[in-house]
């Protein structure tokens, strides 16, 4: 089962011309699980790019990142090494600087953000697309349950949290309640610009 909203925009002003596909949604949704296989069907393409979040956070088989101190995520932001950076469930993340550079040469930049930064995004950059990965919260709190990851705190307030800010909504929305290859196809197209129709 997958559901398909669009009404995707762009900010003339912003950073361009590459696009920026910004995929969010509650823990548990999938959003990692999906996002390797997109980067897996995007290995030999280099007009895509899939950087490496920075957080405060040991990296593991659930995200790749690119695991720092609080000291040295602070030295970093204060030197102006994050393009963005946030903080959610006790953590620090960012997206390196470097991003702009390969938006500025037309390619596709595709992250996992939190949903509090989209509207900051929207404006600095000229072409976004946000993804909404989600599944019915008895799904999330199974996926949660199972990954059992102690840095996702209380998984409770996770499920029950929510963005209110109107630039936050979502211009493709995937319900990944089914086949996971079947929904990476889907966000593949949505990278691609293909369509996002099934």
């Amino acid at each position: 089962m997958s559901e398909t909203v669009t009404t995707a925009q762009s900010n003339a002003g912003g950073i361009g011309p590459g696009r920026l596909v910004l995929v969010v949604g509650p823990s548990g949704a999938g959003k990692d699980t999906l996002l390797r296989l997109a980067r897996a069907a995007c290995v030999d393409d280099p007009s895509v790019v899939f950087p490496r979040r920075v957080v405060t956070r040991e990296s593991s088989a659930d995200e790749d990142n690119i695991a720092v101190t609080p000291d040295e995520f602070r030295n970093a932001r204060e030197h102006g090494d994050f393009a963005v950076h946030w903080e959610a469930h006790g953590h620090s993340y960012a997206l390196p600087a470097g991003i702009n550079d390969d938006i500025r040469a037309g390619r596709t930049v595709v992250a996992n953000v939190s949903r509090t930064v989209i509207g900051a995004l929207r404006l600095a950059y000229a072409n976004v697309v946000v993804v909404a990965v989600t599944a019915p919260p008895e799904v999330l709190a199974v996926r949660l349950a199972a990954r059992a990851r102690h840095s996702d705190g209380n998984i409770a307030e996770r499920l029950t949290r929510s963005v209110d800010d109107a630039s936050a909504h979502a211009d493709v929305t995937i319900l990944n309640a089914g086949s996971a290859e079947d929904h990476g196809r889907q966000l593949l197209r949505v990278i691609r610009n293909q369509g996002w129709q099934e």
